[in-house]
């Protein structure tokens, strides 16, 4: 076993009888060590106290003339949605429990946190469920349920980049506060190396502290030209696309309990299409109007990183009228390049019988 993401928090973690995440001070302690919550020069006495108090213990409660007491608005702020978060997550009693808590089946959840949280409970959720992967790429696909993904298309090949690290890169040149300082001065800087995970730099990827520098290839199916006309596709055995798969796989059986099968595919060739899932925002609308049959722009189905086929191993699990039918899943980049995957989407929106 690899200790990948060590800044996720799974260390202070443990898991219930049933394999799900419970939380402890120490994972709470965590947030107050991030840059939102953390202490700067500038904060004032009982910021310092409200601090100070909470690192002792986290679950404490905090009455309202605590946070008045905070000359700094932002600050208040930063802290009551730590607050709220720490109570709805306490109150659940796992970090799954309150995931789903966010993201009901009947659609009436009310989302009162930030992203950045949303995110990071999916991070510790995804390295729990991979604690046993060995597979550098199936951890890397990983982290597209909890980072924004950055494609590109270089020599045929569809790579997914961090787009925090790619950004970081592209303004920085990777050295932070003071690559911005050389960039504003026009100072050359030096070249970052950026690698595509391959068979063999995989032993590399376990050593990086949360860089997220890694690009996945997500290129399934590659095609040679043949003489005499013929294309030959092949299907690749180390395709970043087979490993999301797999991730999505586990991240179903992990919640719903249900054992499903997911396979990439180049188009929906099924008359019989019945039911539909959008890995992302973009990819629900698309799927949407080709399923009723609207026209879609050429360079907007061009969008569309990948399909699915999502298969059920009991089809009983199913709701009766979609029993035994495949489900189709899209994944999509917006006009600007971006993945954005919400996994949530596979939890709220699956055709799962009453009984599942």
């Amino acid at each position: 076993m690899q200790n990948f993401w060590p800044s996720c928090g799974f260390s202070t973690l443990h898991r219930n009888a049933c394999g799900w995440l419970v939380p402890a001070d120490d994972y709470l302690r965590l947030f107050l060590s991030r840059p939102e919550l953390a202490l700067v020069p500038e904060s004032c006495t009982a910021e310092r106290a409200l601090h100070e108090a909470l690192l002792a213990a986290p679950s404490r409660p905090v009455a309202e003339p605590e946070l008045q007491a905070l000359q700094d608005a932002d600050a208040r702020d930063s802290y009551r949605l730590f607050l709220r978060f720490r109570d709805g997550l306490l109150a659940a009693g796992t970090l799954e429990a309150y995931y789903l808590s966010l993201f009901p089946r009947d659609g009436m959840g009310q989302i009162n946190i930030p992203p950045l949280f949303i995110d990071l409970l999916a991070q510790a959720i995804t390295r729990n469920l991979l604690d046993d992967s060995t597979d550098a790429y199936e951890v890397r696909a990983g982290e597209m349920l909890f980072r924004s993904q950055r494609i590109s298309t270089e020599g045929g090949q569809v790579l997914s980049g961090d787009r925090e690290t790619l950004d970081l890169l592209n303004e920085t040149g990777g050295l932070g506060d003071i690559g911005r300082f050389l960039a504003e001065a026009k100072a050359p800087l030096r070249d970052v190396e950026v690698r595509v995970l391959s068979d063999d730099n995989a032993p590399d990827y376990w050593q990086q502290v949360d860089r997220y520098a890694y690009l996945l290839d997500l290129t399934h199916e590659v095609s040679n030209d043949l003489s005499h006309g013929l294309v030959l596709t092949m299907t690749r055995a180390r395709s970043g696309l087979k490993a999301l798969a797999s991730v999505l796989q586990k991240w179903v059986r992990h919640f719903l309990g249900v054992a499903v099968t997911i396979t990439p595919v180049q188009k929906v060739d099924d008359e019989a299409w019945r039911w539909h899932v959008g890995l992302d925002a973009e990819a629900t609308a698309l799927l949407n109007d080709l399923y009723e049959g609207r026209d879609v722009a050429p360079d907007r189905l061009q969008r569309l990183v990948s399909l699915f086929r999502l298969e059920f191993a009991d089809p009983r699990e199913m709701r009766a009228d979609v029993a035994g039918k495949p489900v189709y899943l899209g994944l999509m980049m917006s006009a600007d390049g971006v993945v954005r995957l919400k996994p949530q989407n596979l939890l709220v929106n699956l055709p799962l019988s009453a009984a599942s």
